[in-house]
């Protein structure tokens, strides 16, 4: 019974034994399991870090890199751009050396260093900059609010004598450096022919208008570039070459305006323009033989140095190249040397006028409706006959009209260097059925040119017959001392010598003894030719009543031709015809520039300029 006892509580103690021993493997298990998880959680987290550094260091070393080279050498490299000296532009002179029109002038730029002033000063710096600069007290505060900064900008364009007039005051943090500006010496002295130099939004400083635009990449030259390795205070790293592109700085323009003419022309039109009321001047002096223009004014014009305080922008326009007008008997000229030069007419060939000519239900009369009766081809030009140039351009045909009022440069640019030239309109002449267009064209009516394309024309004329192109820029003077000629330049052969030299003399005979007498130059022979014309209304299509423009254009002297003159005025109210106001301002022009040019004067000239006279054209 004992031992029965005793085995059975020997098998109940190893049952639980055993059953504790079945636990603890089962929690061993389970705290292996949890171990696992744990150890697998650990191995995912190691290995997103690893795929994130690995991806972040993919994106900065391969997809980022050049991002953080360049900031690399930014933060190790120091480049600063070299800015090119801007070429100048002058003008001839005659008899002296050459006159600089536009170039650029050292001023001062006044900037204020907020970090280097004590707060106690600033009661002082804001009253004594106020002062000084004309800067209001609010604006200087300002400025001075950002303590840290060192450069806030207070000035421009102060002149030296202002900058160290202030400077002498010691105000504290007030500094000046240099910069530069265009300035144009002589004001508005050619001012639409040279332009002027502003601020565009997306291109920064450039030409503007004239010269200054049509060669502004010569004259700006090309920028440079230093490259250098930065200390850790900013300065440059001896133990490293720089790197130097050089600048190359601007070209010089020479012009082929002689700036005493041109002052002169401009003084003699603002006077005249004022006399006669006209709107606007215009006048050309153009050397025959080379195409070289003397002088080329606008009047009213404006200061290139003040262009920002232009309410009128269209000041800014060169008109002499830009505005097309109808010329009216100016033209006359260029349809009898077509006639002489075809063979059509002599100087003496006769021509009754009708005093009307009809075509197609309209009447073409002469001006105030005069009758001529008998005349010769030069007194058709002398008495500036409507009637008489409609027989010559019947002579000529309307094809080979035509040929002739292309040849000579109409209808197309002169290719001056300027910008914005206009190449007239002749589009009136594409028809060769319609002949009415014709007759109103052989007196400078129904098509359009401009003053340029006349005086190039009336070289032409003046020239043996050859037409030249109008040139502006003399030389361009580089920045290592080379030098660039530009050369007149021959366009065509556009009428024969004979017919130059005949169309000559009867032009002559127009000053002498016709419409022009008011022209005349005493002590010398002079031609020319006047043109009284109406304006038409863009918007009816139709003339004014009230509104002409007047034109005179010449050379002289008639023997041997040397320089051409164009005078231009827009809706003159004190006078009626070109012969009464363009023909005596181109005298007043020519009275001055033939003697300044050495032109010696013909003994056998007699010249009597009426004093009152009445003239149509």
């Amino acid at each position: 019974m004992y031992s029965f006892f005793k085995k059975n509580q020997q098998g109940r103690r190893g049952q639980v034994r055993k059953t504790l021993r079945q636990q603890t493997h089962l929690v061993e298990q389970d705290e292996q399991v949890q171990i696992g998880h744990r150890l697998l959680f650990v191995y995912v987290v190691l290995v997103c870090v690893v795929l994130v550094v690995g991806f972040r260091l993919y994106q900065v070393q391969v997809v980022e890199a050049s991002s953080y080279n360049d900031l690399a050498l930014r933060q190790h490299f120091k480049e600063r751009v070299l800015t090119p000296n801007r070429g100048s532009v002058y003008l001839q002179s005659y008899k002296s050396a050459l006159f600089p029109i536009a170039l650029d002038r050292e001023y001062f730029l006044a900037f204020l260093s907020p970090r280097d002033i004590a707060p106690e000063d600033f009661p002082d710096v804001i009253d004594n900059v106020s002062r000084e600069l004309g800067v209001t007290q609010s604006e200087i505060e300002w400025k001075l609010s950002k303590r840290e900064d060192v450069f806030e900008i207070i000035a421009h364009k102060i002149e030296r004598q202002e900058k160290e007039r202030i400077q002498a005051l010691r105000i504290p943090g007030l500094h000046f450096r240099p910069e530069y500006f265009r300035y144009y010496p002589g004001g508005e002295l050619a001012s639409q022919v040279v332009g002027f130099v502003g601020f565009d939004d997306e291109e920064g400083y450039r030409g503007r208008y004239g010269v200054e635009a049509r060669l502004d990449a010569e004259m700006t030259g090309e920028t440079g570039v230093v490259q250098e390795i930065r200390t850790a205070r900013g300065g440059w790293n001896t133990l490293f070459d720089r790197i130097l592109t050089p600048e190359n700085n601007g070209s010089d323009i020479v012009l082929t305006i002689d700036h005493v003419v041109q002052k002169e022309v401009e003084r003699i039109l603002v006077g005249d323009l004022k006399e006669f009321g006209a709107d606007r001047a215009s006048a050309i002096v153009m050397e025959v033989e080379t195409g070289r223009i003397i002088a080329m004014a606008n009047v009213p014009t404006f200061s290139p140095n003040q262009y920002g305080e232009v309410e009128d922008i269209s000041l800014f326009k060169n008109a002499s190249i830009s505005d097309s007008y109808e010329s009216g008997s100016v033209f006359k000229t260029f349809t009898l040397a077509m006639g002489l030069d075809a063979g059509k007419i002599r100087p003496e060939t006769t021509y009754v006028d009708p005093g009307v000519v009809e075509i197609g239900g309209f009447k073409i009369r002469n001006a105030e409706d005069k009758r001529y009766d008998l005349q010769t081809m030069t007194q058709v030009l002398e008495e500036s006959i409507n009637t008489g140039v409609i027989h010559v351009e019947r002579l000529l045909g309307n094809s080979l009209f035509k040929d002739y009022v292309q040849q000579f440069g109409f209808g197309e640019r002169t290719g001056i260097n300027l910008p914005a030239e206009s190449s007239g309109n002749i589009t009136n002449l594409r028809d060769t059925r319609r002949t009415i267009e014709y007759y109103t064209a052989s007196y400078g009516q129904g098509l359009t040119v401009t003053p340029m394309q006349l005086v190039a024309a009336y070289g032409a004329l003046a020239n043996n017959g050859v037409l030249m192109r109008p040139q502006i820029i003399q030389k361009m003077i580089a920045a290592d001392g080379g030098e660039t000629e530009i050369e007149p330049f021959e366009v065509r052969q556009v009428i024969s010598e004979q017919s130059s030299r005949e169309v000559t003399q009867m032009l002559a005979r127009v000053v002498e003894s016709g419409h022009a007498r008011l022209a005349a130059v005493p002590g010398y022979r002079v031609g020319g030719k006047t043109g009284t014309a109406q304006v038409v209304d863009p918007e009816s299509g139709r003339y004014y009543e009230d509104r002409i423009n007047t034109t005179f254009v010449g050379y002289a002297p008639i023997d041997d031709p040397k320089y051409v003159t164009l005078v231009k005025y827009e809706n003159p109210q004190n006078v009626e015809w070109a012969a009464t106001s363009a023909a005596p301002t181109f005298g007043k022009i020519m009275r001055f520039m033939l003697p300044y040019f050495g032109i010696e004067q013909s003994d056998d000239v007699i010249t009597i300029i009426p004093e009152d006279a009445s003239f149509v054209d």
